[in-house]
């Protein structure tokens, strides 16, 4: 039996801010914490939304295990103070996941299947570190040269990527700069406001004298990495961090952080039935893979499928949120496609603002759909590189 296929509307979209792992002010909160934060934030936005009409929760993990393990969707939405009815299911495209759970949210939606969705995603990297506690690769992989790629760390696949797309260290440090320079303006004229929901920290110590237990309380409002004392004098100074010749350095990379964010997606029926005010239409979703060893360059694979299947140009977009993993593969993709750098991360990217992995795609969506209200944009996209060599695009239109 075929099913019409119809919109899926954004009608919530919002994140924690982003904290620096491992020694920022998340360090110690646990990722389901962060995430029921997220979902808890998204639902204050909608609150005529009758929760036991959200059938499922998608979220996207990069490192599910350890504290984010044991399906860490299903937790949260208990966590959260959801019914027992609302399912939950944990997926991992890397650094693509959070993107990923919105694509599927939104295609539960748009084949019939459901009406209202929470998507998102979450990671800690001060707990659950890259890689995971215990990784460990198939055999395989040692037996056939093309596949030894996926056992590359992400920072020497940019520096293959940037010796193959000849984008230079002297640039490299110039988009670096710009990230936290745009970040920085971008927190001080409120830009975020719209898309962090505040989180409240709380931090407990023991008096031994006393015997009892200290509570402080902070709360969190703007995300930790944008620095105002970055420099083109500072970033030169940093030694490459992957090679001894190389280009790539820990200024010019994405920080290792901790976030969440959350979504919540309604077909037509449920935005009339509860009342809601849509933010954003869920246009196409794209993944398209490449060489596992240059996995950076993949966006520039998956945008023009992305485009085409939305039937769209890319001047047609507006606002591109296109993820720096590495100031090489974004400046090798803007290059490669001639991305109109305007358009670019126009708030600053992960260079500044962080890369909370399977996180990482939610908060962007977030950033993109309240950014383009506020700029009265049409057409916006979060894109990104991801590991053993893919890229992911998802085109989102205000509404």
């Amino acid at each position: 039996m075929s099913r019409q296929v119809q919109d899926a509307y954004i009608v919530a979209a919002t994140r924690t801010p982003i904290g620096k792992a491992p020694r920022g002010s998340l360090r110690n909160t646990r990722p389901d914490d962060l995430l029921v934060a997220a979902i808890r934030g998204a639902l204050a936005a909608v609150p005529g939304l009758d929760p036991a009409a959200i059938e499922d929760a998608i979220i996207g993990c990069a490192m599910p295990e350890g504290e984010q393990g044991m399906n860490v969707a299903r937790n949260a939405v208990l966590y959260a103070g959801l019914p027992d009815s609302v399912g939950g299911c944990t997926i991992n495209r890397y650094c693509s996941s959070g993107l990923n759970a919105i694509a599927m949210a939104a295609d539960r939606i748009r084949v019939g299947e459901a009406d209202v969705m929470i998507a998102g995603g979450t990671e800690s990297m001060s707990m659950v570190p890259m890689g995971g506690n215990k990784p460990s690769f198939n055999p395989r992989l040692f037996e056939s040269q093309p596949n030894l790629g996926i056992a590359f760390g992400m920072g020497m696949t940019a520096e293959k990527v940037a010796a193959q797309w000849k984008v230079s260290r002297e640039d490299q440090d110039r988009f670096a700069l710009a990230s936290h320079q745009r970040a920085i303006a971008a927190q001080q004229a409120g830009e975020f406001r719209d898309e962090i929901t505040p989180f409240e920290i709380v931090e407990r110590s023991a008096d031994l004298a006393t015997r009892e237990v200290a509570v402080r309380r902070t709360r969190m409002e703007l995300d930790e990495g944008p620095r105002a004392d970055t420099s083109a004098e500072a970033l030169a100074r940093l030694k490459p961090a992957f090679s001894a010749k190389g280009s790539v350095t820990a200024g010019n990379s994405s920080q290792t952080s901790d976030g969440a964010g959350a979504l919540i997606l309604a077909s037509d029926a449920a935005v009339r039935r509860f009342n809601l005010t849509p933010l954003a239409r869920f246009v196409s979703f794209a993944v398209r893979g490449v060489p596992p060893e240059i996995m950076g360059i993949g966006p520039k694979e998956a945008i023009p499928v992305a485009l085409r299947s939305a039937g769209l140009a890319q001047d047609d977009l507006s606002w591109i949120e296109l993820n720096e993993a590495f100031a090489a593969q974004s400046l090798a993709v803007i290059n490669t496609l001639g991305l109109d750098r305007e358009r670019v991360n126009p708030l600053g990217g992960a260079i500044a603002l962080g890369h909370p992995l399977g996180a990482t795609g939610a908060i962007r969506a977030a950033t993109v759909v309240h950014g383009l209200r506020r700029r009265a944009q049409r057409y916006g996209m979060v894109t990104m590189c991801v590991g053993t060599g893919m890229g992911a695009a998802g085109i989102f239109e205000r509404i």
